[in-house]
């Protein structure tokens, strides 16, 4: 990594913290060190590589959605590499057994198609179940057990003759949510699948805990895990993904121009639509440093990105003095869902990667051009 001056490097850029990173890890490892429970790092929310060997010093292992995710889980990470899809592909799954560890399969049929070849080549092997027991409200696109989900294998479709070649439940049906969510799911789950884990050897709870959130309450945390530990001798495995990065990360940008149409308006250099999709897909209002509600500092501004997208727009904010060109913004709890999901629509460059250490001191990560974007096309 290039050793950088944070004061003076162009934006846009993503910047990730070390001391707050390492903080997170930490209370995840108290939970693990109290309960004997695994957690695994949710690549699918945080895939900045360059920080795996800071955090294998405090998780387990990695989990990933498809081939290229348990690669690079194997690859960078190391320690246990778990693996689910909702479907997977012939070729893919026979490369999957070269770095995979654990296999999660989402149906019966699909643990029919492929369980016994990982059994064979001694993986671990397990069905995700969908405990249908909605606690998000709002959000349907986070929600697995919504009705008509494809995630996960219900009660009235769980075929007891393939038992055998399980060794664990998985099931994962939150989203930035506390452990009283966690605590009303696993009662579902336990009553419609708890008689399946007597024998099996592990069941895991999948993401969405906001474990570092400072008003998550780790106690029926620690008590969900202990119950399932106790009562069914098995492993637990938690896989969070934001709470490992749970406001660790920053996104710094640069206004660019400032206008008035009914309302003022700033262009950013930072684009909604390309470095921050969860904004329109969720919709998600990122914390931004030193500012407001709409109307509740003297300027009130809507922040949009430079893209030709009409809808591309990061909100409304306000500020205590008016913006103008060349001022930096800086938004927070940015490294979540972010450079896993950024892209080039309109040719926009992709932000720069930046490390931040214990230090303060910047270094860059990541560097993106125009041979980023003719790549892809």
């Amino acid at each position: 990594m290039e050793k950088i001056c944070l004061s003076s490097f162009p934006t846009p850029y993503f910047l990730v913290d070390e001391q707050r990173l390492r903080n997170n890890l930490a209370v995840l490892q108290s939970v693990c060190s109290r309960t004997g429970c695994k957690i695994l790092l949710a690549q699918k929310a945080f895939s900045m590589y360059s920080t795996y060997p800071i955090i294998r010093e405090y998780l387990t292992g990695t989990t990933a959605s498809g081939l290229y995710e348990a690669k690079l889980g194997h690859d960078y990470f190391g320690g246990e590499t778990h693996v689910f899809s909702p479907a997977y592909r012939e070729q893919e799954f026979c490369e999957l057994l070269k770095v995979a560890d654990d296999f999660v399969f989402n149906s019966p049929a699909q643990l029919k198609k492929y369980g016994q070849r990982a059994k064979d080549a001694e993986k671990s092997v397990g069905l995700r179940v969908n405990p249908e027991c909605s606690t998000q409200e709002g959000h349907a696109i986070y929600d697995p057990c919504a009705p008509g989900s494809r995630l996960g294998t219900t009660l009235a479709n769980f075929d007891e003759s393939l038992l055998p070649l399980l060794d664990g439940l998985h099931f994962h049906t939150l989203c930035e949510q506390n452990s009283d969510d966690l605590k009303t799911t696993a009662a579902a789950f336990e009553e419609k699948f708890g008689k399946y884990l007597h024998g099996l050897k592990w069941v895991n709870f999948g993401g969405g805990h906001h474990i570092t959130r400072p008003d998550y309450d780790i106690e029926t945390l620690v008590s969900v895990i202990e119950h399932f530990r106790d009562t069914y001798g098995v492993q637990v495995y938690l896989e969070p993904g934001e709470a490992v990065v749970y406001h660790a990360g920053f996104m710094v940008t640069s206004v660019l121009e400032t206008l008035h149409n009914g309302m003022d308006i700033a262009i950013l250099d930072t684009s909604a639509a390309c470095h921050m999709p969860d904004v329109l897909e969720m919709p998600y209002r990122p914390p931004l440093k030193d500012s407001g509600e709409a109307g509740e500092k003297a300027y009130t501004y809507r922040l949009g990105g430079p893209t030709c997208l009409a809808g591309d727009i990061i909100g409304d904010y306000s500020f205590d003095v008016p913006l103008k060109e060349g001022d930096k913004l800086v938004f927070e709890d940015m490294a979540l869902y972010t450079m896993v999901k950024t892209n080039t629509f309109n040719g926009m460059p992709l932000p720069s990667i930046v490390w931040r250490d214990k230090d303060g001191q910047g270094w860059l990560v990541r560097q993106f051009g125009y041979s980023d974007f003719l790549s892809r096309l």
